[in-house]
């Protein structure tokens, strides 16, 4: 006798939500808890800690702040008339766990506490929080569903629950890193073969801080293969049907019951499932444009500015920042010297015009001479160095922020992690700013990135992205005359600092002993300029700042 099977429909809110605004979380997820039910889902999935924003960090260290979340949690409880909802939270008992609430009917019914805290990389969980295993399983309607928390199905036992469910409803934070999303296919595709269950992955969208979450939700069959897949960096509910057999697998255990009704009005059909993943440059240009809107728009800013010097690094910037923004949100600021070419000049007024974006010519050149004449005396008998250079670099610095008290904009930088890797950049000058788009982009990912988005349009000057890049401090400067070629330099700096490669393996590799000793050295003796670098969008394994801790007073090299 054939048995009994009923599509379950589920439906993954893919949300972008603020840290610390619990009021707009919170009406954000009793939203989409209306559109879910206006969709005929059976339940609907929140990101992990969804209602404080992820990551909360230190805010977990404040009482009054956790205690809000659960109020909010009873409100949002009471909008789940009809319908049964998971959703992250930050629970409080002896402790404070990451947690997730299962709520229907206006009753929370039960909380499943995140055993698995990632300490490691961007997370540093277990400062903030402590750990808990407790499973449990639901009766839907005569459907077995279990609930895991983000990493807790990165681990081969996972799902880690008392008996195989019939779904698995798994809400995550992941952040996003590039072509992450395949690492997280074949794993959940792997988890729901090797439990022969449904697995419903929900994940965060949105920028935070360093971070940005790419979305990519996903469900798969209990045979592994992908049934749905959400879009990648946008907001979303991604709405499926599960052919699920009401025959409960889990013999001998009580699964917690959930009565709804069922509705006899036939549900609405669903549209086709079927978000495309992006390829490489696409994925990190949507992060990026992802990252600097949300930081912008989620910190209270009207504009930003940046200096335009006809490089590259500023041009691929600036048309981020547009493309993210919108052209009237952002102003670009062209600041000359007398070593500045003129054909660099007017490729960074062709880029303003091209972009319609607000834009001035500051000469420095005054600013540069007066800072001599003041320092004539005390420089007396010193040959023009690097000095000179880098107070070039803090006069453009100086203008940019005091452009930015006196309107309220916040200053892009424009440098690149190979820049900001070897120091080849200037404290309080190139890096003064509050948020570094390129932060975590080596240079030859610049050109590549540069390249991928002019295809679209031609819209950067051909030469800016031809002419050998050059800081124009001194005459006749070029990159090279300080840094190894980018296309021997990024190789480098990735071996040593990405993945953590000695000297020697760096070298065995086929690179120059000269020239990883010195990259090595570089490296290392700059981390007190990095340490005082503003954040940026993380798109690597180990991006500078939260992803790579050292020492700045270290004797070990």
């Amino acid at each position: 006798m054939q048995q009994e099977s009923t599509p379950f429909r589920v439906a993954v809110a893919q949300i972008n939500t603020t840290v610390g605004d619990l009021p707009g979380n919170t009406a954000k997820i009793i939203d989409y808890i209306g559109r879910a039910k206006n969709a005929g889902a059976d339940v609907v999935t929140f990101p992990e800690m969804a209602i404080t924003g992820y990551p909360p960090e230190g805010l977990l260290q404040k009482k009054d702040f956790v205690i809000s979340n659960l109020e909010c949690l009873k409100k949002i409880a009471a909008a789940t008339e009809g319908i049964t909802a998971v959703v992250g939270f930050a629970d409080l008992k002896e402790d404070v766990f990451n947690a997730a609430a299962v709520i229907s009917g206006g009753e929370i019914l039960g909380v499943h506490h995140k055993p698995a805290l990632p300490n490691c990389g961007v997370f540093n969980k277990n400062y903030y929080l402590q750990s808990i295993k407790d499973d449990a399983v639901y009766n839907l309607n005569g459907i077995t569903f279990g609930v895991e928390i983000c990493r807790d199905c990165w681990f081969d036992r996972a799902p880690s629950l008392p008996c195989s469910a019939q779904a698995m409803l798994i809400i995550s934070s992941s952040p996003y890193r590039t072509g992450k999303w395949r690492l997280r296919r074949q794993m959940l595709s792997t988890r729901a073969a090797d439990n022969s269950c449904f697995l419903v992955y929900g994940n965060l969208v949105g920028g935070q801080d360093e971070l940005v979450f790419d979305g990519h939700s996903m469900v798969f069959g209990p045979d592994g293969r992908i049934i749905c897949c959400g879009p990648v960096f946008e907001e979303s509910l991604v709405t499926v049907d599960l052919n699920i057999n009401k025959a409960c697998k889990c013999a001998g255990v009580h699964p917690k019951k959930i009565d709804i009704p069922m509705e006899l009005k036939q549900k609405p059909v669903l549209p086709p499932c079927s978000a495309e993943a992006p390829g490489r440059l696409e994925e990190i240009y949507k992060a990026l444009t992802t990252g600097i809107r949300d930081y912008i728009n989620k910190n209270g800013f009207k504009k930003v500015a940046l200096g335009l010097s006809g490089g590259i690094d500023s041009a691929i910037t600036a048309v981020i920042a547009a493309d993210a923004l919108g052209a009237e949100r952002v102003v670009g600021v062209i600041m000359p010297s007398q070593f500045s070419s003129g054909e660099t000049q007017e490729d960074a007024e062709e880029l303003a015009w091209a972009l319609g974006i607000e834009h001035y010519r500051i000469p420095i050149t005054p600013v540069f001479e007066s800072y001599k004449a003041i320092l004539k005396d005390v420089f007396a008998g010193r040959a023009p160095d690097v000095t000179e250079e880098n107070l070039q670099a803090r006069t453009r610095g100086n203008i940019l922020m005091a452009l930015s008290n006196k309107f309220g904009w916040l200053v892009l930088t424009t440098g690149n992690k190979s820049e900001l890797a070897t120091g080849y950049c200037t404290l309080y000058g190139d890096m003064a700013g509050g948020f570094s788009v390129l932060k975590d982009l080596p240079k030859t990912l610049v050109y590549e990135l540069t390249n991928y988005r002019n295809a679209k349009d031609g819209i950067i000057p051909q030469r800016i992205i031809d002419r050998p890049p050059s800081a124009e401090l001194r005459p006749d400067q070029k990159d090279v005359d300080s840094l190894p070629p980018y296309e021997v330099l990024d190789p480098v700096i990735h071996a040593y600092m990405e993945e953590n490669k000695s000297i020697a393996e760096i070298v065995a590799m086929g690179y120059d002993q000269a020239v990883v000793n010195r990259v090595v050295r570089m490296i290392d003796r700059n981390e007190y300029k990095r340490r005082q670098s503003p954040p940026g969008v993380t798109i690597t394994s180990k991006a500078f700042g939260r992803c790579r801790r050292l020492p700045i007073t270290n004797k070990y090299h």
